[in-house]
């Protein structure tokens, strides 16, 4: 409940983004921090998991990280201008992060892991509801009311959640509390926070030295320190021993290119609907209901499909559909029909619900001895990649349309090259999966040998 909560406050900006720009009198550059800020504080908060889970009783955890959602939401809510919406966004995402990674690692600890693919897919079946919901609910309630009142809805449904938890919590796991290494820590938020307000901040900067280039330089500097420094303490914040599994990177890999494309076009076609097309916000939010329902429905399938079959041929499966999604967006105009473009979505999601949960599951499955910190490194890879892809899409779209996303071709022409870019980078997870992703009896069979 936790988790299908405080996500839903990831997706559900988005169709409000039209009236940020409005009522605050900003850019959409600037506008898009509201959702790209979410996805940076996730990935801030997941690197430090492994470690509260050993640390924190899982209530503790818990009850912690619905206040600071619940508070951030009521921030929002009364904001008067967009630097507290920011915040607000900022502690919603610090809930969020720490209850995300938790659910999934006490998933694995307490399943079988032969159960974990039938588990994981209703997991991503469960925790989709609401956010699937989110844009098409998001986007009702703006254009009745305001963009605010999203917000007092989800103050009043983490109130809701603290409260049964702080009554119905009993479960623990088994912890082993070791000392948190601070210079490990800090390093690893000094990576998230320099590679992506880098990469945020080249749609206003350019590539600015300062703002943009420095950035990005101090983060990859930490990552190397952060990377050097967890092979030579005893009690590394993250253990990285579980990098040197090449499937294990192979599948954090693709899940971070997939996630990449997902976040961009969860932001992009919002604003094609919206800014180019000239839709409402309702209308944006049906575009992708239904695809977004596909999308769940796969997340259940698709892990217990691979189950059957094997990953490697459920993940061809899924990036031929996502090609052709992508492709198909590329022959959106400004007259493009509602229907088209709920079929494209569809394709597109299918695709997408086909790859990830089945993906992540096959990528745990393969470390299964070392599942918190390979949860904390797969979800902060993808996390930051989700991050950039959403920035990083706003930024090509406005430049390829001079500046200014709005109701005319040339807008049209950067929505049409923003998928051809997104369609490149799933052929790539394609070679990943040929060259790469192989059935886990195939991998044992290999190792005995």
């Amino acid at each position: 409940m936790a988790s299908a909560v405080t996500i839903t406050a990831q997706s559900i900006i988005t169709t409000a983004i039209k009236y940020l720009m409005t009522d605050f009198q900003i850019p959409s550059t600037t506008a898009q921090l509201t959702y790209s800020i979410f996805l940076l504080v996730l990935a801030v908060m997941i690197p430090p998991s492994a470690y509260i889970t050993n640390r924190f009783k899982l209530k503790s955890i818990l009850l912690a990280s619905l206040t600071s959602f619940t508070i951030g939401s009521l921030i929002i809510y009364l904001a008067p201008n967009i630097e507290l919406v920011i915040i607000g966004r900022v502690l919603e995402a610090a809930g969020a992060g720490i209850i995300m990674p938790i659910t999934q690692i006490v998933l694995f600890k307490v399943i079988p892991e032969e159960k974990w693919p039938l588990v994981m897919g209703l997991f991503g079946l469960i925790i989709g509801i609401m956010p699937a919901m989110g844009p098409t609910i998001g986007g009702y309630i703006v254009d009745i009311t305001s963009w605010r009142t999203i917000f007092l809805i989800l103050t009043i449904l983490g109130a809701i959640v603290l409260i049964i938890s702080m009554l119905l919590v009993k479960l623990d796991i088994d912890r082993k509390p070791h000392s948190l290494d601070v210079t490990s820590l800090i390093l690893s938020i000094i990576t998230c926070l320099g590679i992506m307000i880098g990469f945020s901040n080249i749609s206003e900067y350019g590539f600015s030295i300062i703002y943009v280039i420095l950035p990005i330089l101090f983060g990859i500097i930490s990552l190397i320190l952060f990377t050097k420094r967890q092979n030579e303490i005893d009690n590394p914040l993250i253990n990285l021993t579980v990098m040197k599994s090449k499937y294990f990177v192979s599948g954090t890999v693709y899940a971070s290119l997939l996630y990449f494309t997902m976040s961009a076009i969860n932001i992009v076609l919002p604003l094609f609907v919206q800014n180019i097309a000239h839709h409402s916000a309702t209308t944006s939010g049906l575009i992708l209901l239904p695809g977004t329902i596909v999308l769940l429905l796969f997340n259940f399938i698709g892990p217990v499909l691979s189950d059957k079959i094997g990953i490697k041929k459920v993940l061809i499966i899924s990036s031929i559909f996502s090609i052709i999604g992508f492709m198909s967006m590329t022959t959106y105009t400004i007259n493009t029909s509602i229907t088209y473009m709920i079929i494209t979505q569809i394709f597109r999601c299918t695709g997408a619900g086909l790859g990830l949960t089945p993906s992540i599951t096959w990528t745990m499955s393969i470390v299964a001895s070392d599942v918190e910190d390979a949860t904390a490194i797969n979800n902060t890879l993808r996390q930051i990649s989700g991050a950039i892809g959403s920035a990083i899409s706003v930024v090509i779209l406005a430049v390829l349309a001079g500046g200014n996303i709005t109701n005319n071709t040339a807008s049209v022409n950067s929505f049409a090259m923003t998928s051809i870019i997104m369609g490149i980078i799933i052929i790539l997870t394609l070679i990943i999966v040929i060259t790469y992703i192989k059935d886990k009896d195939k991998i044992l069979h290999k190792e005995h040998a």
